[in-house]
């Protein structure tokens, strides 16, 4: 049946739209933007704010353009002078409740609560009433809470369950008292937050931040006696070059490592070198799995988000999950172990950075399966993408006009199928790349994967290799995570190898991402195929595309570790998992 359309008008202009269509939508196909705070179109509506309203003819009140939808003959205004004043009274309620330091705040310039009441031109505040004072929580590793900075849009709460199936937060109280945390108000640190920090990348103010580490790098770049030491996920050099009006999917790479270097580190190292080690050793779990039975499925073991996730609400699949430390825990050991041994330095000496697109790294960086036998982090700091821009504008870099570094060695070599590891899927193809080889034990002319690449948030799969047909998932975002792990526990589907990612698109879309620029907004999937053209663009312009081709992983093997999956390597690049509690609730 053919979709029927409607004829409705808005401020003079009329407009054909199907059926069904909100007054937001229809209005931006006539250009027109309706002010809102708690719609994003990737999350459930909620009608929180009042913002967006509009006068519709005939109605006695003003009406939520989000999510009233049209009618056939609709006549709209979306800014006579009454909707301007109701919406600029909106705003200063909001504001009056709000802290008063914009200045001194992480979202100063770049907040849509104050972005809002520049437009709408509030200037003053006129309600000096009673206020909310609620203290700030930052027990999390990762994430620090400041109830005093929200505005109840609710996205928090529904990116949380939506995206995530996390549920963590939700709305407590009412009216006055109304405020948003984890169940019972408890910390977040003793919550079932799993630290992935989308909650950060969807509020509109600056109510969920993470944990800042800038202060930390800064006095150890300013130590002489530190060897200051630094790695780049491979999802940075996609989304970096956004926080200096570069165009969304540019890749930065060399730029960043000049920039890094004039920051003052003493070594740039990739964090694609430990990606590419992540590859060798789990290619010969998979093949070890697959040649003596199990446990299957594999699953990989790259995002902490998704391995916090397993612990508190999967934990009888942990046998299941890779053994092997994240690219960023494997390089920050080697820096630490390999590295501090050529250079003659002692390990309490350097101080490792790591520049990551996920706020939950910070987290991983302090699990006590991740410290060194005297209890010293072998990650020392990690950094976002947000903050290692902050840090390059601080020094007053022009990071635009910078000529292009390159890593140093031998840390910061790799292949192409390490920067895959930066977007949803790149995980699972690198390991094909490689487990095709090995357990054909021939030379492999495929090297794309195209059926794993899933933007789209889950796809399943079946690779032929050899005599082995692999049946493959691959999930972003935990929601799409919970669905295929709950094929594979009820028995539904057998799987062989399945790549799981916290975030949606993976870490291009992880919660330490550069904001959006200009014209897109979070979780927008354009913005995440820009960034994922940009490392798959890299990955073809290498001359070596495969992770065990990697010379100076080889020469690194030979010269230290011994053997692949041997007892140095696995003492070293591995790790295990527990259950932990509080248990989450699917």
């Amino acid at each position: 049946m053919a979709e029927k359309n409607i004829k409705i008008t808005i401020d003079g202009a009329t407009v054909k739209v199907p059926l069904g269509t909100t007054i937001m939508e229809a209005a931006e196909q006539l250009g027109i933007r309706i002010p809102r705070l708690c719609y994003h179109p990737g999350l459930s509506l909620e009608g929180a704010c009042r913002v967006c309203i509009v006068e519709v003819k005939g109605m006695p009140f003003f009406m939520a353009s989000c999510s009233v939808k049209v009618w056939d003959g609709m006549e709209v205004q979306t800014n006579s002078p009454e909707i301007r004043q109701a919406r600029r009274d909106i705003v200063e309620l909001l504001l009056d409740n709000h802290p008063k330091e914009c200045q001194t705040c992480e979202r100063d310039g770049n907040c849509e609560l104050q972005n809002l009441a520049y437009t709408m031109g509030v200037r003053e505040r006129y309600f000096e009433g009673k206020r909310k004072d609620l203290p700030e929580d930052d027990t999390s590793a990762a994430v620090v809470r400041t109830p005093e900075k929200c505005i109840l849009c609710g996205r928090c709460f529904r990116v949380c369950s939506e995206i995530q199936g996390v549920n963590n937060l939700s709305q407590h109280h009412r009216g006055f008292n109304t405020v948003v945390g984890p169940a019972n108000l408890i910390n977040m640190d003793d919550s079932v937050c799993i630290q992935c920090g989308q909650c950060i990348n969807v509020c509109p103010t600056a109510a969920f931040l993470e944990k800042r580490h800038t202060d930390d790098v800064w006095k150890a770049l300013a130590d002489p006696k530190k060897h200051v030491v630094v790695q780049t996920a491979p999802s940075i050099r996609a989304a970096i070059g956004e926080g200096f009006d570069m165009p969304p999917g540019t890749p930065a790479t060399g730029k960043m490592i000049t920039a890094l270097r004039r920051l003052g580190f003493d070594a740039v190292f990739d964090t694609n070198f430990g990606a590419d080690m992540t590859i060798v050793e789990e290619a010969h779990e998979l093949v070890q799995r697959l040649k003596n039975n199990g446990p299957l499925p594999l699953l990989t073991s790259c995002s902490p988000g998704w391995i916090n996730f397993m612990e508190k609400f999967f934990p009888e699949l942990i046998p299941n999950a890779s053994s092997c430390k994240s690219p960023m825990g494997m390089l920050s050991t080697l820096a630490k172990t390999y590295y501090a041994q050529k250079k003659g330095l002692d390990p309490k000496d350097i101080y490792m950075v790591g520049v990551m697109p996920c706020v939950a790294k910070k987290y991983e960086a302090r699990r006590p399966e991740h410290m060194m036998a005297d209890g010293r982090p072998y990650t020392d700091a990690v950094l976002t993408t947000r903050e290692m821009i902050w840090m390059i504008k601080c020094y007053g870099i022009d990071f635009i006009n910078l000529s292009n570094g390159e890593f140093d060695l031998p840390l910061g070599f790799s292949t192409g199928a390490a920067d895959l590891f930066g977007t949803t899927g790149g995980v699972m193809e690198a390991a094909l790349r490689t487990a095709s080889e090995w357990i054909t034990g021939e030379s492999v002319d495929k090297l794309e994967f195209t059926e794993v690449r899933a933007v789209e948030g889950l796809r399943e799969s079946t690779v032929q290799i050899g005599d082995y047909t692999l049946n493959v998932a691959v999930a972003n975002g935990l929601i799409n995570a919970k669905t295929i792990l709950e094929r594979v526990i009820s028995g539904e589907k057998q799987y062989h190898l399945i790549e799981i990612m916290a975030c949606p698109g993976g870490c291009i879309g992880g919660g330490g991402q550069p904001y959006p620029p200009k014209g897109m907004k979070v979780l927008d999937p354009a913005l995440l195929r820009l960034r994922a053209k940009a490392l798959y663009s890299i990955d073809e312009n290498k001359q070596l595309r495969r992770s065990h081709e990697n010379l100076m992983i080889t020469q690194l093997y030979e010269d230290f570790l011994g053997e692949i999956g041997g007892q140095k390597a696995h003492d070293l690049l591995h790790t295990h998992y527990h259950a932990r509690l509080p248990r989450g609730i699917l």
